[in-house]
């Protein structure tokens, strides 16, 4: 399937950024009520970058979406659709190790039943 992501890793953390942290926590908000990522972590940056023609220096809330690879493709049909930018940034990186009760955690958030954790 086009978009595919060549890993055999089971979890990703994905990379967007948004303008404030308004924004920022809506977005996160949407995505977690949707159960499409469990959670997300925001922190503030600077982005330098080229944008039609100019080099542009910006501050900016970087966030950090934990979630599981199978719900890649809904994960990007949602940003599509929330996102504020034009042309968000989104950058999906492997989670090839983590510690399994939190990646537990992840799978039961982003899962379409509530179960609870021992």
């Amino acid at each position: 399937m086009p978009g595919e992501i060549p890993s055999r890793a089971t979890h990703l953390v994905v990379l967007t950024t948004v303008g404030n942290e308004d924004e920022a926590r809506g977005l996160i908000r949407g995505l977690v009520e949707d159960r499409v990522v469990a959670c997300g972590t925001l922190v503030d940056v600077a982005s330098i970058f080229r944008w039609k023609g100019a080099v542009t220096e910006e501050p900016e809330v970087l966030v950090l979406l934990k979630t599981r690879r199978a719900l890649w493709h809904e994960l990007e049909a949602a940003i599509e659709r929330r996102h504020p930018y034009d042309v968000p940034e989104l950058l999906a990186l492997p989670v090839e190790a983590g510690l399994n009760r939190y990646l537990d955690w992840v799978d039961q958030e982003t899962s379409d039943t509530e179960t609870s954790l021992p």
